[in-house]
């Protein structure tokens, strides 16, 4: 997406500026999420919608 732009770390930094954390998030963070499901500590949340988003959606 970025690579694509005609200006990568300008498009970058207005996406940055516009999340509420400032950042985009890392792979890391959205695979820590998703072994936190495919484990037990995630069997009591049932029927859930968990949103990675840094905040974005309800900003």
């Amino acid at each position: 997406m970025f690579a694509q732009s005609a200006d990568p770390a300008g498009m970058k930094k207005a996406l940055d500026d516009r999340a509420p954390m400032h950042r985009m998030g890392r792979p890391e963070e959205i695979a820590e999420a998703i072994l936190w499901l495919a484990s037990d500590k995630s069997a009591f949340a049932t029927g859930s919608t968990l949103t990675i988003d840094g905040g974005t959606s309800i900003w």
